[in-house]
């Protein structure tokens, strides 16, 4: 969920411990201010939607810091309201637009002998179609993201391979099992960025 570039939100690890998580300007503000500048050289930021890792330039006092991270991400906030269309009283169209469609003779007796007609079953099947893809690329993208992350936070752990594999294997309870002795913050942000990875649905 994003509300301009500035608006990411992420978790900061110090080690294996999560130290701060929410927007980055927060996360951000946050650890300048509580943490000493030793600490922030070993501090990792990563995005919750892409899971991988943020580089903040902590040099210099808080507002330096949130000035050189506006630059370097944008603010699009006020982007976003000076586009948004103009509203109408009234109903709104249904935006059809006619095209052709070529198919077999059988395949149209078909479509015309469905409730509603040709049009109406056409309809529905591609929106059952999207529907699906939709679910395809978000699975994709958690594993994606959880890949991420785990390669530059678990590399190392015991069975990282092994999880790894029954992550794209779609394998829940193995990729639990595998996982289940990791140290707690990262263990817990990995089932989080993996909520969509498995074909059953969130874990």
């Amino acid at each position: 969920m994003r509300d301009g570039k500035t608006s990411v939100y992420c978790t900061a690890f110090l080690s294996v411990r999560v130290v701060a998580s929410g927007t980055l300007r927060d996360v951000v503000s946050t650890v300048k201010n509580a943490l000493d500048d030793r600490d922030l050289t070993q501090l990792l930021i990563f995005d919750d939607i892409t899971g991988k890792q943020i580089d903040v330039d902590f040099r210099g006092k808080t507002d330096d810091v949130l000035l050189r991270l506006g630059e370097q991400f944008g603010d699009l906030s006020g982007t976003e309201m000076n586009h948004q269309p103009t509203r109408r009283v009234g109903r709104p169209k249904l935006g059809v637009v006619s095209g052709e469609v070529t198919l077999l003779p059988r395949d149209w007796e078909w479509l015309k002998s469905q409730p509603g007609g040709a049009s109406v079953t056409l309809r529905r099947l591609v929106g059952e179609a999207r529907r699906a893809g939709g679910k395809q690329s978000k699975l994709r993208e958690s594993q994606e993201a959880t890949y991420n992350f785990m390669t530059a936070m678990a590399g190392n752990f015991h069975q990282y391979e092994e999880a790894l594999r029954a992550l794209y294997a779609g394998d829940l309870d193995r990729f639990y099992h595998f996982i289940d002795d990791w140290t707690p913050d990262i263990r817990n942000h990995i089932k989080k960025l993996a909520s969509n990875a498995f074909p059953e649905g969130d874990l």
